[in-house]
This record gives C-alpha cells, structure tokens and sequence, in this order.
C-alpha cells in the first residue's frame, strides 16, 4: 500500500514540477512577445511623429531642388531607424530563445542524471553474467552524450557565425546609407 502511495505521490510532484515548468517557460516567451509589441509600439509612434516635419518639408518644396534634397533628407533617418529597428527585433528573439534554450538544457540535464543514475542501480541489481550487456549499454549512453555535446557545440558555433554575419551585414546596410546620403 505504500509503495501505491509513494507512486502516486510522486506522479502528483512530478505533473507539480511539470506545471510549474510549463508556466515559466510560458512566461519567457510571453516577456518576449511583450517586449516585440513595446517596440513595435515605439516604431509606430517614432514614424507618426519623429517624421512628421520632414514629411511637411518635402510636400512644400517649392521646386524639384528643394523636393529631391527633402527626399534625400528622409532616407538616412529612416534607413537608420529601420536597422535598429531590426536589431531590436533580432536581439529580442536571440535572448527570448536563449532563456527558453537555457531552460531546455536545464530539463536535458535533469533527465541525463536520472538515466544515469537508474542505469547505475540497474548495474547494482543486474544478475551475473549481464556484465557484458551492461557494458554495451554504458557504452551507448556515454557515444550518445557526446554526440549531443557534439551537435550542441555546432550548434552553437553556427548561431555565432550567424550572428557575426547579421551584424556585418547590417554594418554594411548602415555604411551604405551614409554613403548614399553624402552623395546626394
């Protein structure tokens, strides 16, 4: 009767421990979608009100002259806005899925220790002669540790090269800009 108990208590703590899993990762990912809507919000407002004079300016340019260099006035700002825009956007993505991956890696860990340690209370309770199957088995689990280490250090090597490709990028956007409106 017990053991029943003890069972059903532990189902409980672990659908508990589930729940409460749920909710903060819920949590993150909601902080992140709060964080897109504020900037978006401030995006909006910057381009109703930040731009509004330069707007007027170019609709009341008295000659082609004036009405093109009104243009070129408006591309630079707007240009820069938009790649911080991004930036913003990209940051706020790379740290909402770096907080949920964290999470995940906490979990993966969790559960590598629990198969570790029910592997080892198999080996206590093994039967003799099983020593060989117990072998093959360790020796299955620890290729596959590593090669999710593996993946995982790939992984994080190919968001970093990604990383470092966006920003170039972007720097090269912006460069292009200025270079652009100083020839205008």
């Amino acid at each position: 009767m017990t053991t029943t108990t003890l069972n059903v208590e532990q189902i409980l703590a672990a659908n508990k421990t589930a729940v409460a899993e749920a909710q903060a990762l819920a949590a993150t990912a909601f902080a992140g979608f709060e964080k897109l809507v504020a900037l978006n919000l401030a995006a909006t407002k910057s381009a109703l009100f930040d731009t509004s004079a330069d707007f007027t300016s170019a609709f009341s340019a008295k000659n082609p002259t004036d009405a093109l260099a009104a243009q070129a006035s408006l591309v630079k700002p707007l240009a820069e806005k938009s790649i911080a825009y991004g930036r913003s956007v990209y940051a706020i993505a790379s740290e909402t899925g770096a907080e949920l991956g964290a999470a995940a890696e906490a979990k993966l860990a969790e559960a590598q220790k629990a198969a570790a340690v029910a592997l080892e209370n198999l080996a206590k309770n093994a039967p003799a002669g099983t020593e060989s199957v117990l072998a093959v088995v360790k020796s299955a689990v620890a290729a596959s540790q590593n090669a999710l280490d593996t993946a995982k250090a790939s992984a994080k090597k190919a968001v970093e090269a990604a990383e470092k490709q966006v920003n170039a990028a972007t720097d090269n956007a912006l460069s292009a800009v200025k270079t652009n409106s100083r020839k205008k």
